[in-house]
């Protein structure tokens, strides 16, 4: 048989449709808007003026991947803080502020790449836009204005009697334009809804008014589970018609899960290069090993692999062969058994006891003669 080239595509990867063009800005040493890749973002769960635990925290979500780091600063101690984090921080730390507007300018004065504001609950904001703007300026430092249907503004709630699509981008329009009028527009937006049609509809609606860049995010989407889906569902949502350019997953997780999931969603959507890709079928009754444990103990077994490498393992005579041809390796197992495949070569055919060893080996060897990628995570994935 001739070994065939198939496996995982070089990039760029085909997407549903062209990116949004939208202006670009700066958080710290990041770009946002405009061509740059759609980066991801979490906010850290430690007191912020922990200073040791916050940072520590933004180590393990930088080693997960994560591009952009938030962190609350409801008190003074914490805007204390803020220098030596931002400072030490090897990604961009976003400081996240409500309530009071002093804070503001003290995350500005701290160094931090970025600050998020809440017009809906930070007293007299609109008051306060052109000095905000100039401190903000005169520091290089971006913004994001954070409408957020949980904290909207008084009057626009008694205006439309609840947090809909209409009022979270009148809020952001309004916003954004008072920034504008002091000439200053290194913000992006974010509209957020913990109901994912309206959370769509808003940014649909407000990618249609201005070219602002957009921070996609489900908030308060909850538990690991039930968030996953919700914000996969809106992030596909948009992001399959090229709207936003920078994604929050809210989840009642630890952070590194967010991260972990915002990731795999741009993955899957072509949006952001692959390391391991594991394809591995459900089970059925047709399966004739267990593929669970299998397709567990080869993901453990190459954890860390840095190459494009798409491996998939299968259970039955049904899809497995196809599914293995089409992978760079792959096992078609059945009959206490599995076929190994290379390329779309069957290369071996192992005692079932063996499989695992036999793919790590192999993988091993392809790995060599490929070229690792930056800012991309593992991905297991289930074939039908």
């Amino acid at each position: 048989m001739t070994a065939i080239g198939l496996g995982m595509p070089a990039m760029p990867a085909p997407v549903l449709a062209p990116r949004r063009r939208t202006r670009q800005i700066k958080v710290g040493d990041v770009l946002v808007g405009g061509d740059a890749p759609i980066s991801v973002q979490t906010m850290t769960t430690t007191k912020t003026h922990d200073i040791n635990a916050t940072l520590q925290q933004i180590a393990e979500l930088t080693a997960a991947g994560c591009d952009i780091v938030r962190v609350a600063c409801p008190t003074q101690d914490d805007a204390d803080a803020l220098p030596a984090i931002a400072r030490k921080s090897n990604i961009p730390v976003i400081a996240d502020i409500h309530f009071q507007p002093k804070y503001v300018f003290a995350a500005i004065e701290a160094g931090c790449a970025a600050v998020r504001v809440n017009p809906g609950n930070i007293k007299r904001f609109d008051d306060q836009v052109k000095e905000i703007a100039q401190a903000a300026k005169d520091h290089g430092t971006s913004l994001r204005i954070g409408v957020n249907a949980g904290s909207l503004d008084k009057r626009l709630l008694e205006k439309y009697g609840k947090a809909t699509p209409e009022a979270l981008v009148e809020s952001a329009v309004w916003e954004a334009s008072l920034f504008e009028e002091h000439d200053f527009h290194d913000f992006k937006i974010s509209v957020k809804h913990n109901d994912p049609v309206v959370m769509v509809r808003a940014y649909e609606m407000l990618s249609e008014r201005g070219d602002w860049p957009l921070h996609l995010g489900v908030t308060e989407a909850g538990p690991a589970f039930q968030g996953t889906i919700k914000s996969a569902t809106a992030f596909g949502a948009l992001l399959s018609k090229g709207i936003g350019d920078t994604i929050r997953v809210s989840l009642s997780a630890p952070p590194v899960e967010e991260v972990k999931v915002g990731i795999q969603i741009l993955q899957a959507l072509n949006l952001r290069p692959r390391k391991l890709e594991i394809v591995s079928c459900p089970s059925c009754g047709r399966a004739q090993v267990d593929v669970y444990e299998l397709a567990e103990k080869v993901t453990a077994g190459l954890e860390g692999m840095e190459v494009p490498l798409r491996v998939a393992v299968m259970g039955c005579v049904v899809n497995g062969p196809g599914e293995a041809r089409e992978a760079d390796l792959g096992v078609a197992s059945g009959n206490g058994k599995g076929q190994i495949f290379v390329k779309g070569e069957v290369i071996k055919t192992v005692p079932e006891r063996d499989i695992v060893e036999v793919l790590i080996e192999e993988a091993m060897k392809i790995a060599e003669t490929m070229e690792p990628v930056e800012g991309a995570e593992p991905q297991v994935i289930a074939a039908p």
